[in-house]
């Protein structure tokens, strides 16, 4: 598969880095390199907010009716849609998650959100507010500027989108800075947008290193706001960075998601729901339910349950339609994952299954799905994101424990409730301080429902029609009626 797109995007043209520097983008699953794409100077970034600048305050995008925006941004979806099968072979050559992910479930997940949004593009109504006699009061809603976006490796594609759709139906125009890791599939966008007919400057692609071209959008006063997805330790940074410009924020951080498993569940269900939500994308998911409550009475016989169904999640080959287990975005990253499983094992946790690197074919930056028992929720291994396929393990032995333990965390991003006692599951949802609960599910996603964080897992919501929010200011017009 011949790769085309790998320069930068800058004002509709593709350009080399002003450095000539690159960066090797390597298939994971077979250790080679994919492609040398361009790597964004602070020159580079520059050029590209003083081109979005220019199509903002000047260009067409944000004076542009409503509707005539949700025409493109419908075009953009059916050109996503017509090129399915390469963005989605793409996705899995740079990123390693199974093809049967890319293909079935993450473009298509594209092509919903860019309709939905497109949809939304000539509904965004201001209010009138009854006030004193005499004057005519009332609201706007107006897009907040240009959008620096800041995505990480483990949904190079799906990420980026859930900021670009909402920003661009609003009137907002984006410099995209995609993770170093995985540039591909946010380039290959780049050209389908100029396809679509979107003006040049409202979307451009500034790869490279999240120290240089993301910490130059960061910097940059020309940016009006941040959109950011990655680690809370990242998080903080862009927090203090943005500080300076007093820049809009949206932040989607870490999680160390609790799944409680009570002893009234479909035991069977339950444990094919535990096994996807963390071994989903290798584990390479923010809301992945690492941390798994099992009711004490049920312990044993659930953990048994696991085990049978992991047979499922057997490292293979992500361009093989049947494999649900591929490798690690890296060999840093997989030996960064094994080095929280070896500390764990040494705080008193056992490895009941898995927890070793592997290979397909001799090569590949796989792990084998990993399940850690005996673990105690004050324990490292329970407290900070492993990102990967591993699970903790943890008994309990009432509903009050089962929620207390679920909140002793500094995150608060996602969750998941397993019981046939619909008032218990209300209950539970109820006290859970996450931003998303499933009830006898596990990472379920629509364009329609927000989704987001509490406490170090961030703020903002995406999706839905808050994430629409993000990307306006409302501004009040008084007007003397005398």
């Amino acid at each position: 598969m011949k790769i085309q797109c790998t320069k930068l995007l800058i004002n509709g043209e593709w350009m080399d880095a002003s450095d000539g520097r690159t960066s090797a983008v390597v298939n994971p699953a077979i250790e080679e390199t994919l492609c040398e794409v361009a790597s964004a100077t602070p020159e580079d970034v520059h050029a590209a907010v003083v081109s979005s600048r220019a199509a903002f305050d000047s260009g067409p995008w944000r004076k542009m009716d409503g509707a005539a925006r949700g025409k493109l941004l419908w075009r953009l979806a059916d050109l996503v849609e017509r090129d399915a099968a390469e963005i989605a072979r793409l996705e899995t050559m740079n990123q390693g998650k199974p093809i049967f992910e890319s293909s079935k479930i993450e473009v298509p997940f594209v092509v919903d959100l860019l309709r939905y949004y497109a949809g939304w593009a000539d509904k965004l109504e201001g209010e009138t507010i009854p006030v004193r006699p005499g004057f005519l009061c009332y609201t706007q809603r107006e897009p907040v500027g240009v959008v620096g976006m800041i995505v990480p490796w483990n949904f190079p594609l799906l990420l980026t989108m859930w900021k670009l759709a909402p920003a661009l139906a609003t009137g907002c125009v984006a410099v995209i800075k995609p993770a170093e890791l995985t540039p591909l599939t946010a380039l290959k966008l780049g050209a389908l947008c100029l396809e679509a007919g979107i003006p040049a400057g409202v979307v451009n692609i500034v790869p490279g290193k999240g120290s240089v071209a993301g910490q130059a959008l960061l910097d940059s006063p020309g940016v009006d706001k941040i959109a950011f997805t990655g680690s809370t330790e990242v998080g903080r940074t862009v927090m203090r960075s943005a500080a300076g410009s007093i820049k809009r924020l949206s932040l989607e951080l870490g999680g160390k998601s609790p799944n409680i498993v009570f002893a009234d569940a479909r035991l069977d269900v339950a444990a094919q729901g535990a096994c996807g939500g963390i071994f989903y994308n290798k584990g390479e998911v923010c809301a992945a339910g690492s941390r798994l409550f099992v009711e004490k009475t049920v312990h044993d016989e659930f953990v048994e349950l696991l085990k049978s169904k992991m047979a499922r999640y057997t490292p293979g080959d992500p361009m093989d339609e049947k494999t649900r287990l591929g490798p690690q975005v890296s060999k840093s990253h997989r030996d960064g994952i094994l080095s929280r499983v070896t500390a764990g094992v040494k705080e008193g946790a056992t490895v009941a299954a898995g927890g070793k690197a592997t290979t397909v074919g001799g090569r590949g930056f796989y792990l084998e799905p990993t399940v850690l028992t005996g673990v105690d929720n004050d324990m490292t291994v329970a407290r900070e994101e492993i990102f990967g396929p591993v699970l903790c393990v943890i008994p309990f032995d009432n509903e009050e424990e089962a929620v207390r333990l679920a909140n002793d965390s500094c995150y608060g991003l996602a969750s998941g409730v397993w019981t046939l006692d619909t008032a218990r599951a209300h209950r539970v949802a109820a006290g859970l301080r996450a931003g998303t609960v499933w009830v006898n599910t596990y990472n379920i996603y629509s364009p329609a429902a927000p989704f987001g964080g509490y406490r170090e897992s961030g703020f903002g919501r995406e999706l839905g029609a808050a994430a629409l929010d993000l990307y306006l200011e409302q501004k009040t017009v008084w007007v003397s009626l005398r």
